[in-house]
């Protein structure tokens, strides 16, 4: 397998430092980047992946994304099903929408929308919580069927299709914690922080744009 070159998106809003140094230590070649010329070499022999975190504001992150003109690019890329990783709001902005702070647009790449948790549970849902395998694909691969990772957010995925989800996590409700379809995928939690369950999802990601 050859050291991929990947592209941690930056928009201001995710917890660059901690996930750019997870990937380069895992053997890729890493670099964090706002700059719409990054993504835009995405699939050619410059890039080989698209990582986007998220932390923080369904609504601001659009419109951070669309303001440093990352919206389409990364719209393309997905489409394209090249390797793409969404962590936490990252994932969440791949849906249709969400009701965080109003409605706002995503991309609608996954049919289904961002929900907040309903009342009575304690919000935001931090910390350790136990992933259920739903499907067995490249994301999750070599992870026991009942792994345990690490979540901070408020709001949570609800995507339409079954098919696209690998996994599941209950609180309060069951909710779709990691999707994935073709060499795209999208984790609620942060894999970063989720120790050694977090570097294997990272080092399948990386085994993945490392094919080409």
């Amino acid at each position: 397998m050859s050291r991929p070159r990947l592209v941690v998106v930056d928009y201001g809003m995710g917890n660059l430092l901690s996930v750019s140094k997870a990937l380069t230590a895992l053997g890729a070649r890493t670099t964090v980047s706002g700059e719409r010329s990054a993504l835009e070499r995405a699939g050619t022999r410059s890039v080989d992946g698209l990582v986007l975190p998220g932390v923080g504001a369904f609504g601001e992150a659009a419109r951070r994304l669309k303001r440093l003109r990352l919206w389409e690019p990364l719209r393309e890329w997905i489409r394209a099903d090249r390797p793409f990783l969404g962590i936490c709001l990252g994932y969440q902005l791949m849906l249709d929408g969400s009701s965080e702070f109003g409605r706002t647009r995503g991309m609608g790449l996954v049919p289904g929308r961002v929900v907040r948790f309903p009342k009575g549970l304690k919000v935001p849902h931090m910390g350790w919580n136990r992933l259920v395998v739903t499907r067995r694909g490249w994301l999750l691969a070599g992870l026991p069927s009942r792994p345990y990772a690490y979540f901070v957010h408020s709001f949570y995925p609800r995507p339409v299709r079954r098919a696209v989800v690998a996994a599941e996590t209950d609180y309060g409700v069951r909710f779709a914690s990691a999707v994935e379809f073709g060499r795209v995928a999208g984790v609620q939690f942060h894999p970063e922080k989720s120790q050694a369950v977090g570097l294997r999802i990272l080092r399948n990601f990386i085994r993945l744009a490392g094919r080409g």
